[in-house]
């Protein structure tokens, strides 16, 4: 039984996200994978509470896509969309055309005609922007090798539907064909118009964009009601939504041009933060929507065609983008992670589908059968990232570190690092400017072949193997510097070094307390946190702006870090896990760094003569 009015039909949808996405995220699955289930549940097959508004649902939901992607456009800056052209078209544009040519060349050999084949192949060529961008975003790899190349093919896939929509009406056959199931606003002028048309647009976008929206939103923010900014950033977004829609173009095409025009205007980041909270809630619906849509009868009447389909659209698309990876020279991981988030079908294949229709293209019955295909691979794709991510990441990081080990010719150095990242590397140029060599031994190998390229001499290796450390030289060197980002990697290196070499004395470096807690308990009392100098160099500068002199500022934070070092020491002591001890240790140490400071002889903080900074002036001093 279907609910029947909008309030109803908005808390089933509202409710489901609350009760499935935290479930979802604490089960490790994801808020895109919890969106799906969730309206699979709500759907006909199961619940039976939404169905019969799907469609509708949907083209609500696929505004969610649209800001979306004005919100991408925001974070692009034109000068960086051109530094992405050779992977936005040409990755993208080969993914685009070689999906479509293999999916079309494999419906072609089952027996479907060229037009039907041709059709299927370039709508299949299209991945899902929301649940790719959504999934790597939450899991941080939306900035990795693998993130941006799937985004730059997924900003393709998007510019691509524009030529699609002129070219799918050309494919059509039998009667009716090519007729405009919808009349738009431009459709009844000639060709040229058309195009003229359609230009003009995209021109009033850009122009538009670029004079005439600062001193609008210049004038709403002089207002300061953050709702009237509101109202005008959705205003924004629909109107681009509209006007490309009016001449036959993507709205969420139209949405990211709009993005990228602003990304360069002062109101980017409070547009940005305004638009948000509705993206994120449309997008919910949306994929909610979309499992709710996955018609289980029609898979159930025809279980092995629509698994078959659905295995086939991986498998191709899955190997083209493989292959493809390799050629733009990414490594195993990241070509792995490429071809897994791209092989599923996308919200736009259900537009093109649904056009097709329309169109006289495909038969209804067909696109009955892709679009159950979609509709499932999207609710497949999450798993298979989370397959990614808890099996095959991890074994191919293993493989990765199989990489064979460098032979260390360098035997006489007094100093061995081990990490050379954003730590190890300053370190060891430093040594290196005061004619002091050290052996550097690094497990990234790729950036071991970047820093090679500046000239640098890096070793590939594992620090923790005992056969390594013998041949870095640890027996006769002065000093280990450990400056690895693995925890548990830097804590193992350290025992065997203790273990082997007792003699050696080690700096290392702590990501954070309960890091510096576990070199501590061992004995190792050069204990760098990585992120304490910058927090007390900026606690200077807060000081200082607040009124007290370079001194005082200076003797503050001499007296935190001196607590503070060896409040470690004492509260390595204690069990992190036995929060009660922990906590009353912790508040005992900062009762007493308050008191230490009240303590303090009484110097007048006014007086600028303790402030050697403030005396330069006066004495020429520069």
């Amino acid at each position: 039984m279907h609910l029947e009015t909008f309030l109803a039909q908005a808390f089933v949808y509202l409710f489901a996200a609350v009760i499935s996405v935290p479930l979802a995220k604490r089960l490790g699955f994801g808020s895109v994978l919890g969106y799906l289930i969730a309206g699979m549940a709500l759907g006909p097959a199961v619940l039976g509470l939404v169905g019969g508004e799907g469609k509708d649902v949907m083209h609500v939901a696929e505004f969610g896509v649209v800001m979306m992607l004005f919100i991408v456009g925001l974070e692009l800056r034109p000068s960086l969309l051109w530094r992405l052209r050779r992977p936005i078209f040409g990755l993208g544009g080969l993914q685009v055309g070689v999906t479509g040519i293999a999916i079309g060349g494999g419906l072609i050999a089952l027996g479907h005609s060229w037009q039907h084949s041709l059709a299927v192949g370039m709508i299949f060529a299209m991945s899902s922007t929301a649940i790719v961008i959504q999934s790597l975003s939450e899991k941080g790899w939306l900035k990795s090798e693998a993130g941006q190349a799937c985004f730059s093919v997924l900003l393709f896939q998007d510019l691509a539907v524009i030529p699609l929509l002129a070219l799918l009406p050309l494919l059509a056959t039998g009667a009716g064909a090519g007729a405009a199931a919808h009349d738009g606003p431009i459709s009844h002028l000639p060709g040229w118009l058309q195009a003229v048309a359609t230009l003009g647009a995209v021109a009033a976008v850009v122009i538009g964009g670029r004079f005439m929206l600062r001193p609008i939103f210049r004038y709403i923010a002089a207002s300061k009601l953050r709702e009237i900014f509101t109202a005008s950033a959705l205003a924004l977004v629909v109107g681009v939504a509209v006007l490309m829609q009016s001449v036959g173009l993507s709205p969420a095409l139209g949405a990211f041009l709009g993005g990228v025009v602003l990304a360069d205007s002062e109101y980017r980041h409070e547009l940005e933060s305004n638009l948000e909270p509705f993206k994120g809630l449309l997008l919910g619906i949306f994929f909610i929507a979309v499992g709710a849509s996955v018609d289980f009868k029609l898979i159930g009447a025809q279980p092995a065609t629509i698994a078959g389909l659905t295995l086939g659209l991986f498998v191709v698309k899955g190997l083209v983008l493989f292959i493809l990876g390799y050629i733009f020279n990414l490594d195993l991981r990241d070509r792995t992670l490429f071809a897994i988030a791209l092989a599923e079908g996308g919200e736009f294949c259900f537009v093109l589908l649904g056009f097709t229709v329309d169109r006289h293209v495909l038969p209804e019955s067909l696109a009955g059968q892709l679009t159950a295909v979609v509709a499932l691979s999207m609710a497949i794709s999450p798993l298979l990232l989370m397959f990614y991510e808890k099996v095959l990441s991890r074994r191919l990081a293993k493989q990765h570190k199989k990489h064979k080990q460098d032979t260390i010719d360098e035997h006489d150095n007094p100093v061995i690092i081990a990490g050379y990242g954003r730590v190890g590397h300053i370190i060891g140029r430093v040594l290196l400017a005061n004619s002091i060599h050290a052996t550097v031994i690094d497990l990234d190998h790729d950036q071991i072949e970047f820093f090679r390229k500046l000239g640098l001499k890096v070793f590939y290796g594992d620090a923790s193997r005992l056969d390594l450390l013998h041949a870095a030289g640890a027996s006769s060197a002065k000093l280990f510097i450990l400056a690895i980002d693995d925890e548990a990697k830097s804590v193992e290196i350290v025992e065997t070094l203790q273990r082997h070499f007792p003699n050696l004395p080690i700096l290392v470096r702590a990501a954070g307390r309960l890091h510096a807690f576990e070199f501590h308990k061992r004995g190792i009392e050069t204990v760098f946190r990585e992120t304490l100098d910058s927090s007390l160099e900026m606690t200077v500068a807060a000081l200082r702006h607040l009124g007290l002199g370079a001194y005082e500022a200076r003797r503050a934070i001499r007296i935190f870090r001196e607590h503070d070092e060896d409040a470690v020491r004492e509260m390595a002591k204690i069990d992190p896990e036995d929060d009660k001890s922990y906590i009353a240790a912790a508040r005992q140490r900062i009762d007493a760094l308050n008191a230490l400071f009240r303590q303090d002889p009484d110097i007048d903080r006014k007086d600028m003569g303790w402030d050697s900074d403030a005396l330069r002036p006066a004495s020429g001093e520069k």
